[in-house]
């Protein structure tokens, strides 16, 4: 069974041409360098991050890291060229898991992104956020994360605010805490009507880090309730990274 979350927004092509001349490697080696991090990604599965220490995390990359501030009044607005960002993700999933840094839902479906094709292969979450806005934390933040089949990715955050209790999130607590694998027929409850975001070239925010992530961070939180946040909580107080450097990267922004 599947439930559908389409949208459309406008976004600048001149966007999709700097994401792509952003990242020397050839396509070779940028699906190389997905597959080694599927690899240790799943090597990593069950294993704790050490969230108090992240001094010790090991990268070699660092002008381009995530997660970042976000300062509104900097964002650069796009062009009126037009692009489209449609999603369609399943509610049958096949795994919902405490993984040791996260719970984790192992889910599938597609997004297109003005004409590119990628996959969801899982979408995560983290208390704090680690995004911040204006220097401003919430309480958590959901990350829906994509991969192209020449090896982009690309994540999807959306912002958890305290508020009326969410359908769709507390699914996945009920997943987790029955050790279940049930469909999450609410997803679109963990998604806002208002598709505004800001949107950068960035990281992975876990170890192994790699850049050249593009990260759609949408502008309008979701509701869940205070139960819900300490329900998450219980399991994981701090699985935030810290906020990064922008260094000089742009940050553009699209308006609803």
């Amino acid at each position: 069974m599947k439930r559908l979350s389409k949208f459309a927004v406008l976004f600048s092509v001149g966007l999709v041409v700097s994401g792509c001349t952003a990242n020397n490697q050839s396509q070779t080696e940028k699906s190389s360098e997905t597959s080694e991090t599927s690899t240790t990604e799943s090597k990593a599965s069950g294993e704790h991050i050490d969230y108090d220490n992240q001094e010790e995390w090991e990268f070699t990359a660092g002008q381009m890291q995530s997660p970042i501030d976000i300062p509104t009044a900097k964002a650069e607005a796009m062009t009126e060229d037009t692009g489209t960002l449609a999603l369609d993700y399943d509610a049958d999933v096949s795994s919902v898991e405490n993984n040791g840094h996260s719970i984790q839902v192992s889910d599938g479906g597609k997004a297109q992104i003005n004409g590119r094709n990628f996959t969801l292969t899982q979408f995560h979450f983290h208390a704090q956020s680690e995004h911040t806005v204006d220097g401003e934390h919430y309480p958590m933040e959901a990350h829906f994360v994509h991969t192209a089949q020449d090896g982009r990715i690309a994540v999807v955050g959306v912002f958890f605010e305290e508020g009326k209790e969410n359908k769709g999130f507390q699914e996945v607590l009920d997943d987790v805490h029955n050790e279940k694998d049930d469909p999450i027929t609410d997803l679109d409850d963990m998604l806002p009507s208002n598709k505004s975001y800001y949107h950068y070239l960035g990281s992975l925010t876990t170890p192994p880090l790699n850049e050249n992530v593009e990260w759609y961070v949408l502008e309008n939180p979701v509701q869940v309730s205070t139960e819900q946040i300490e329900s998450f909580k219980e399991l994981y107080s701090h699985n935030n990274r810290e906020v990064q450097p922008l260094n000089d990267r742009v940050i553009l922004k699209y308006s609803e």
